[in-house]
């Protein structure tokens, strides 16, 4: 299968484009910068690119990705998150592609209540301007089908981390601050709000959900991906606090703490096991020991 995927150098996309490699798809890795760089804003850039490669499927991973910027830039967010998806879509159905996967995200439900896990059906309550740009995403991926009859599948990735994840994040910036901790003897680290609580995942389950999607899934459907239970800031702290190699305490940090954030995101992913039969093959603990075997690499270089 000949699969090209926009954001192939950010963070799920090098290791989707490892997975789909491994499994035997011929890939053409797209990304702003390198030997096929495609800027998704750039409308005839796209539609050259795709028009170029003939893909068979693509999957559309190009983002901007953190919550906590999007309120800096909302209008950048805005453009890429949502033209840049309009640009790859019109560019699909003009090149004939056969099916489009849109990743969107749990923060889509935002502050959708208090029944846990969220189902797919569950009410869109984005309270972030990266939420909100996910959301419309989303929806014109869903237009594209009905009104064009695109083959869109779209999924709803819940946190994921592991290798090669930046510190911009949470837990591989808690696994750096236990690694320079242990290498320079300090005796805590920071850390922001202990309370939210998220569906934490690896990556490489993530990824291999994707191909999963594009090939079972059902056109216009969108698919929750996710473990289905939830690990609070705190306990995530707390399980890597106890891989230290040092006495470590936690320190709040009032600096580190969004002024709005989601309290809980914990999803169902029954709809995509059942087309699909995906299932997590990594423990939330080989997980973490991932990351924190890699920061204290980095931390000794």
């Amino acid at each position: 299968m000949k699969a090209l995927v926009t954001g192939a150098s950010g963070f799920a996309g090098r290791h989707l484009v490892a997975h789909l490699t491994e499994a035997g798809d011929s890939v053409i890795a797209c990304d702003r910068a390198g030997v096929d760089a495609v800027d998704i804003v750039d409308r005839d850039a796209v539609h050259q690119a795709f028009a170029r490669f003939q893909p068979e499927v693509v999957y559309h991973l190009a983002a901007l990705t953190h919550v906590g910027d999007s309120w800096n830039e909302p209008q950048a967010v805005l453009r890429v998150n949502v033209e840049g998806t309009l640009n790859v879509l019109d560019a699909a159905q003009a090149a004939g592609v056969r099916r489009v996967l849109v990743v969107g995200s749990a923060e889509e439900y935002g502050r959708a209540g208090t029944e846990y896990p969220l189902r797919e059906d569950a009410p869109l309550l984005p309270n972030s301007p990266y939420a909100a740009t996910k959301v419309a995403a989303s929806y014109l991926a869903l237009q594209a089908y009905l009104g064009a009859g695109l083959e869109t599948v779209r999924v709803r990735a819940f946190n994921h981390t592991g290798p090669g994840q930046t510190d911009r994040f949470l837990i591989p910036a808690l696994a750096r601050r236990i690694a320079e901790a242990e290498r320079d003897g300090h005796d805590h680290i920071t850390v922001g709000s202990l309370d939210p609580v998220r569906d934490i995942n690896d990556v490489r389950d993530i990824v291999r959900a994707y191909r999963l999607a594009v090939l079972e899934g059902e056109p216009g459907a969108v698919y929750n991906v996710c473990s289905g239970a939830g690990h609070s800031v705190g306990e995530i702290a707390a399980a890597l606090l106890a891989r230290a190699r040092v006495r470590l305490r936690l320190v709040q940090d009032p600096n580190l703490v969004r002024p709005v954030d989601v309290p809980s995101l914990i999803g169902d992913a029954s709809r995509l096991r059942a087309a699909t039969k995906w299932q997590p093959a990594f423990t939330l603990e080989a997980t973490l020991v991932a990351v924190l075997d890699e920061a204290r690499a980095n931390a000794a270089r």
